[in-house]
């Protein structure tokens, strides 16, 4: 049913943890399955110098929280934007299609923590899809 992608994403999921004063967060949530999704990231020069995440849900949802981390390390908030759930996914080499709502959440996540930096920073938001992000203040 899972890919060994997901398997080891889920087993050993990489950027698990927390962040200690992050520059953004995102708190997101799917109110069906109970899965929350906390992605926190550190901003250097506009770029993800470091994210991590906590989740709890299912195994598809912390391999897509992890997988989600690896694919937007690195990388300029613009590029980590273009990050889709589908990118997420095809990264994993599949998802089943009920699962399909786990790398939603994962995209969303990393959506509402560079919103939250960017409000923060006293620059204009992004618009949030879905509207499952949580006011964490």
């Amino acid at each position: 049913m899972y890919s060994e992608k997901v398997m080891d994403h889920f087993m050993n999921p990489r950027n698990m943890g927390e962040i200690e004063n992050p520059d953004g967060v995102g708190m997101v949530g799917n109110p069906v399955c109970g899965d929350m999704m906390k992605i926190m990231i550190r901003v250097e020069n506009d770029v993800i110098a470091d994210v991590r995440f906590k989740t709890f849900g299912c195994g598809a949802a912390i391999a897509t929280s992890s997988m989600a981390t690896e694919l937007v390390k690195g990388k300029t908030l613009e590029e980590a934007l273009a990050v889709t759930n589908q990118a997420v996914a095809q990264a994993l080499d599949g998802l089943p299609p009920v699962k399909m709502h786990c790398s939603v959440l994962a995209e969303d996540g990393i959506r509402a923590a560079i919103n939250d930096y960017l409000v923060k920073s006293g620059r204009p938001g992004i618009e949030l899809k879905g509207g499952h992000a949580h006011d964490h203040s």
